[in-house]
């Protein structure tokens, strides 16, 4: 009877420790939810400036070309003698101001893309320790091991101030 006894008694003592583990669970779980999903953002957002940044180069390009065309036109106008030496003389020096100008959001666009890049790979890494959290939660109840629990716990911090640290990465 003695033996019963202790077993109601162990019984009663796990459950309330499923219970906060669950919880905990179910805590560390929502973290992963938001942090996955801020995440994808920063990825995308990392691939949308960087297509963005490309199409900048492109479009510099295209200018650095007519830039080019421009200053050809003027130099053989200007052996000819020509009365449009001007113009191409202008329109070179325009080109030239407005490839500065792309060359400028282009790099702007890349820097931003970094950033998001970067912020990416801490939130992915946020995401990693908050998955095994969740798995140490789980060992913590099938062994019924409070040991687990606190590993959880402890991963699940980590994994969050790792995905915080995105705030302060410029």
């Amino acid at each position: 009877m003695e033996a019963h006894e202790q077993a109601e008694h162990a019984e009663h003592a796990t459950e309330p420790f499923n219970k906060r583990v669950a919880a905990t669970m179910a805590m560390v779980a929502a973290a992963l939810a938001v942090v996955a999903v801020f995440g994808q953002i920063k990825v995308t957002e990392e691939l949308l400036n960087q297509q963005k940044a490309s199409d900048q180069w492109s479009y510099y390009q295209a200018k650095s070309i007519r830039r080019y065309e421009s200053e050809i036109a003027r130099d053989l106008l200007a052996t000819m003698k020509g009365e449009k030496t001007a113009e191409y003389a202008a329109n070179a020096e325009k080109y030239r101001k407005d490839s500065d100008e792309i060359q400028e959001k282009a790099k702007d666009l890349e820097k931003e893309s970094g950033l998001a890049g970067r912020q990416a790979v801490r939130l992915h890494f946020g995401e990693i320790f908050l998955e095994v959290a969740i798995v140490f939660a789980s060992l913590a109840i099938l062994a019924k091991r409070p040991a687990l629990w606190g590993v959880s716990v402890v991963g699940a911090v980590i994994g969050i101030s790792i995905a915080l640290t995105t705030l302060t990465v410029h």
